[in-house]
């Protein structure tokens, strides 16, 4: 269900049951799992999955690479990073184009909740369980992403 103007999905979305999607949303190249909630002012790119039953609050920005298991809360504003060592050109200044670059993924485990304004950087999971994080999170803190 859609509650709202402005909301662009790409025809390669793949939407789940019961799906509600509010105003000024766009989605692409990603799949969204049954009775998940999105928000307003959220983009989520392609190549990566949310679960069910996920509710992902306003002003959020997933990007390519992340997964997002099931019953998973995001909450305002959370920023997701893929790239280390983002640069506007490649080594012979040209606009970095998707070759000059490599996705690293990261990981949202079941139940996992994740509070507003939190930054995660990229190749981390963040556990299962009812476990909140704040602020930017360094891979440091958790287990990497195994290949």
């Amino acid at each position: 269900m859609i509650d709202g103007d402005y909301v662009r999905i790409a025809p390669d979305v793949r939407l789940g049951q019961n799906v509600r999607i509010y105003a000024y949303v766009n989605l692409y190249g990603c799949e969204i799992g049954d009775e998940s909630r999105i928000g307003a002012f959220v983009e989520i790119q392609k190549a990566l999955k949310i679960g069910r039953r996920v509710k992902i609050s306003s002003h959020t920005f997933i990007c390519e690479g992340v997964t997002i298991e099931d019953d998973v809360f995001i909450g305002h504003g959370v920023m997701f990073i893929n790239d280390k060592y983002p640069h506007a050109t490649n080594a012979e200044g040209l606009p970095q184009g998707e070759a000059d670059w490599v996705s690293i993924p990261t990981r949202v485990k079941q139940k996992a909740s994740i509070g507003s304004n939190a930054t995660i950087l990229c190749g981390v999971t963040i556990g299962k369980g009812p476990w909140s994080a704040r602020g930017v999170l360094s891979p440091m803190m958790f287990l990497p992403v195994l290949p």
